[in-house]
């Protein structure tokens, strides 16, 4: 069977980091799934940097500084947008979308901002976004609330979710403050 082929957007800390996890487990992916992931094309501001830090790797995959060719190309199922931010993200999102691409994103402000537009526009497009990564500091928490617990009335969540939160918290604890979030 064919891999999935992933392009990714940007090839930053959580971009490279990706790669590296995808490529080091595509054995274990594959034997689970019953078919393998390829990252085919990589869009970066810098592809230069980009193949410097791929090393021997860097021949195994296309870069580009062309993002739009990344999410037009007709041959990529999967878009990982790892560049951050609301704008230029949004728009590659929903261009992904309108040509009949799933998406995964890390992306915490981009979600905040366009979730709704982007949600809407993958129903209509019969595509999924995968955005699991960007809520409760990547705990696997959102695939459990659909569907293991949907029966449940879950009327808000507490606890330290996110790596901000406990640093903020641990901070505090070291200043010795007094107050206590709320």
């Amino acid at each position: 069977m064919e891999p999935i082929k992933v392009g990714l957007l940007g090839f930053g800390t959580v971009g490279s980091g990706t790669f590296t996890v995808l490529r080091r487990n595509q054995d274990e992916i594959k034997r689970r799934a019953g078919r393998g992931i390829e990252i085919a094309r990589i869009a970066v501001r810098n592809p230069a940097k980009a193949t410097a830090a791929l090393g021997a790797q860097a021949a195994s995959v296309a870069l580009t500084d062309d993002f739009n060719a990344v999410v037009d190309d007709p041959s990529i199922d999967i878009i990982a947008e790892m560049i951050g931010g609301t704008g230029v993200a949004r728009d590659l999102v929903l261009r992904a979308i309108g040509n009949g691409k799933h998406v995964v994103t890390a992306n915490k402000a981009l979600l905040a901002v366009h979730g709704t537009e982007i949600f809407e526009a993958a129903r209509a497009n019969g595509v999924m976004v995968a955005f699991e990564a960007a809520v409760a500091g990547g705990i696997p928490i959102i695939k459990a609330l659909r569907e293991s617990l949907t029966a449940n009335q879950i009327q808000y969540i507490a606890g330290i979710i996110n790596g901000t939160t406990n640093y903020i918290l641990s901070e505090c604890a070291t200043a010795g403050s007094t107050s206590r979030p709320r």
